[in-house]
């Protein structure tokens, strides 16, 4: 996954920003580098944290709750569950504070999920703490003004198989309780959802010791009363192949489900992620794309909330 983030370190060096300092931050901590100038460029958006929160004995087993400044329990927003990349082996909710403060001042209430990671979380461990976040979100989100029936899924790279397979395959949400209605949508951003033989060091690690490699695949899954999915992907990805978003959404489409696409032509891997992220949200259509989707799906008008501006 490191290497998928020097199109970010080339992005960010076109701001005059760079230098080997940078460079090395970013090859280090992609996501908490743009974590930091989306917050410098950006501002709070209105957004803060309201609750943080462990979902099992593994640290990385844990959420953190965004919302509206002053928001109140009676609300009911949506929510927008975001479920961060990393191969499986490596990434941190608390460095995806950009997704809340990107989501939050478009009126949804955001939860950024974590999960076990590799070694500890070889498959189907991802996906079960996926589904427990879900759990807890469905159990708890009222009290922080979010729709407990108006969860959207969102992920990138890895959370995006992550969020995919939770939504697809029943067992894992019914395991915790979660009707299949509370689950509005799903959002994919750059998602591997076809990889088995597996031929990467991350996929074997993470799925190498499956009983059933096979069944380990989104597209094993599909099935034609699953929720709305929107899949984002780059044409330029050359670490998860764009293939893999069109051939979910061909299946999806030949089982009767609902999908809808943003191909991006010369993308990379993680440009579906920096358009969310200020200052480049107004560059790509991505955000508009979501966000439209997300309200689409969620059966919801807008929220108004007060936002700060993009740039100060």
């Amino acid at each position: 996954m490191r290497n998928a983030w020097w199109g970010l370190g080339i992005g960010l060096g076109t701001l005059a920003l760079g230098g080997a300092a940078l460079q090395a931050a970013i090859m280090i901590n992609g996501p908490a580098v743009l974590d930091t100038l989306d917050r410098i460029a950006g501002g709070k958006r209105g957004a803060e944290r309201l609750a943080s929160v462990s979902t099992g004995p593994d640290p990385a087993q844990k959420l953190a709750v965004w919302g509206a400044q002053g928001s109140r329990a009676e609300e009911r927003r949506p929510v927008l569950l975001f479920v961060h990349g990393g191969s499986w082996n490596s990434g941190d909710p608390d460095n995806y504070g950009f997704i809340a403060r990107a989501f939050v001042a478009e009126g949804f209430v955001v939860v950024l999920a974590g999960y076990r990671l590799v070694p500890e979380g070889k498959y189907p461990a991802m996906i079960e703490d996926t589904a427990a976040a879900v759990g807890w979100t469905r159990e708890n989100i009222a009290r922080h003004g979010g729709d407990p029936d108006m969860i959207v899924l969102a992920g990138h790279s890895a959370g995006a198989y992550n969020v995919a397979m939770a939504a697809l395959e029943p067992r894992w949400l019914a395991g915790q309780g979660v009707p299949d209605k509370s689950v509005a949508g799903v959002i994919g951003l750059s998602g591997p959802y076809d990889f088995y033989p597996f031929d990467s060091d991350s996929t074997k690690a993470a799925f190498g010791e499956a009983s059933d490699p096979e069944a380990t695949q989104p597209l094993a899954h599909v099935r034609g009363d699953a929720p709305p999915f929107l899949l984002v992907h780059g044409e330029a990805d050359n670490l998860v192949k764009i293939r893999n978003s069109r051939e979910l959404a061909r299946r999806i489409e030949m089982e009767g489900g609902t999908v809808d696409t943003l191909f991006l032509r010369e993308a990379n891997h993680n440009d579906p992620l920096l358009a969310l992220a200020a200052p480049w949200r107004s560059r790509r259509p991505v955000m508009g794309r979501i966000v439209r989707f997300a309200r689409e799906a969620a059966g919801t008008r807008s929220v108004s909330v007060s936002v700060q501006a993009e740039t100060r």
